[in-house]
């Protein structure tokens, strides 16, 4: 059955409205001027430092932000969710949803001048999915069996399992199969990699040669790493970046005479993330008295100035056909929470670690109120602040924590957010284990109707609540402020900064 390159009906239900203009400009506003122009260059301003300038191995989201104007897969998102031609100009699917055949596109170059080719596309999927060395890169990817080359012009990829959400994946990085990519970043992108210097900054040129021929518009794109937005906002002011996102409210207010100030809604699901294997937090009646302690609508109300919106479990309601919302679930009750932590033997309460990454204004201000809310219920928190780097190494990939106030990205497909709570994800770095959870999660990913993936992607949400899995808060508001120089930034439902679009206007 021939399928076009677009968005799966699994995920027609990513509103263009939830990731459009909220309060701020609209993408069709920032173009009304006489129309784009070509050269120039930006400063963009960003959080952290890459973690690899090797798409395959980057775990941040602030690294992929970044890389998604180098490097491109088979298909990759526009602004209103649909998944359009990239790498592959056409695919189709299997009756039985089990082999994905792709086109590639005619033409196509990598930025050393070279032609892609099916033996690059071979070799990144294999690469990605451990069929090439057993090394598993892409946890989204490892459903798949083979990847055969059809002809020269022609990849067939079989799954082990029948899976509707997988297109969603095969936006993953094709790279050039005799390219070090970590040294030497190649891909098909707007942008070609110049320079990085570590703590410092990332250099993209314009890719002369890019498919789409008329972008990008400006010739380079310099990312400058901020050690925090404190920093930002006097780099704002004084012309040392002409753009930064992520701010808070009280930031916007600063700012807002100064800048055009955009503001749209994040893939980013902010939560206090418990680590379920560590006393006393392998105790559901804790997990859940914290969440009982804690008022979300509070903080979403004075960090985000009531832009975001409050949520009880790990999916965005942008993905309305599966989204439960469970953010009431907890309604702040000091009481229940108190009562809770007496029955798990704690009734005088205990004091709980909450690292945070220091270089995220809004998740300081969250880590900063959770601590002041959990005292009316004895819980004393002793705040560790760390660097990206360490927040990283140490939370994400060690698991060496107790609680941590931060964000994890979406993606196009419903599973991608609650994947990692898979008792065997790599990505489950709040060590959850819940064998109903896995059925759940095994039966939803695997099937190819409609309704039961709505039946139980629900059901996992609600078992994740019920569990206290960690405290969900809120999905965040994306403030950008960006100088009255510029126009053409889009809003996207996934983490990335799409410079391509962008263009001065004097």
């Amino acid at each position: 059955m021939k399928k076009t390159v677009s968005l799966l009906l699994i995920v027609l239900g990513l509103t263009t409205a939830l990731y459009g203009c909220k309060g701020g400009k609209k993408n069709s506003e920032l173009n009304s001027n006489a129309g784009p122009q070509y050269g120039g260059s930006i400063v963009v301003g960003v959080q952290n430092d890459i973690d690899s300038l090797d798409p395959h191995l980057a775990t941040s989201a602030g690294t992929k932000e970044i890389l998604f104007n180098i490097y491109e897969g088979l298909v990759k998102s526009d602004e209103n969710g649909n998944l359009i031609p990239a790498v592959a100009s056409d695919y189709k699917v299997s009756s039985d949803g089990k082999v994905y055949t792709f086109t590639l596109r005619d033409g196509i170059k990598f930025h050393n001048g070279n032609a892609v080719t099916v033996e690059d596309v071979k070799y990144s999927l294999e690469r990605c999915c451990g069929l090439l060395d057993g090394v598993v890169l892409n946890s989204s990817l490892k459903t798949i069996e083979s990847v055969k080359i059809v002809d020269q012009k022609t990849v067939e990829v079989t799954l082990k399992s029948a899976n509707s959400e997988m297109i969603c994946y095969f936006t993953s990085a094709i790279i050039p199969k005799d390219v070090d990519t970590a040294k030497t970043p190649v891909g098909t992108g707007p942008f070609k990699f110049e320079s990085y210097s570590p703590q410092e900054k990332v250099v993209l040129v314009k890719n002369d040669n890019y498919w789409i021929s008329e972008l990008p518009y400006l010739d380079t794109v310099t990312f400058r790493i901020v050690s925090n937005s404190d920093s930002a906002v006097m780099f704002l002011k004084s012309g040392g970046i002409d753009m930064f996102s992520y701010l808070t409210d009280d930031q916007v207010l600063e700012l807002q005479d100064s800048h055009q100030i955009l503001t749209g809604m994040s893939d980013t699901v902010q939560a206090l993330f418990i680590n379920n294997a560590v006393e006393p937090y392998n105790d559901v009646r804790v997990r859940q008295a914290i969440s009982y302690a804690i008022d979300t609508k509070a903080i979403v109300e004075y960090v985000s100035g009531g832009k975001g919106t409050a949520i009880g479990a790990p999916m965005t309601p942008a993905l309305e056909r599966y989204y439960a919302d469970y953010s009431n679930a907890y309604s702040l009750d000091v009481a229940k929470a108190k009562s809770l932590l007496a029955e798990a033997g704690y009734p005088n309460g205990f004091t709980m670690k909450l690292t945070y990454p220091t270089n995220y204004q809004f998740h300081i201000d969250t880590a900063t109120i959770i601590a002041d809310q959990l005292k009316a219920a004895n819980i004393t928190v002793e705040l560790v602040p760390v660097e990206w780097a360490t927040w990283l190494s140490d939370v994400y990939t060690g698991r060496q924590y107790e609680t941590t106030v931060c964000a994890v990205t979406a993606n196009l497909a419903p599973s991608y957010l609650v994947a990692r709570f898979e008792s065997t994800s790599s990505k489950n770095f709040v060590n959850y284990n819940s064998a109903t959870f896995d059925a759940a999660f095994k039966l939803a990913n695997n099937t190819t109707d409609d309704n039961v993936k709505i039946e139980q992607y629900k059901k996992i949400q609600q078992i994740i609540s019920e569990d206290a899995a960690s405290t969900f808060i809120q999905v965040a508001p994306l403030n950008v402020a960006l100088s009255k120089n510029y126009a053409g930034y889009k809003f996207y439902p996934i983490y990335v900064q799409d410079m391509s679009t962008v263009y001065k206007v004097n």
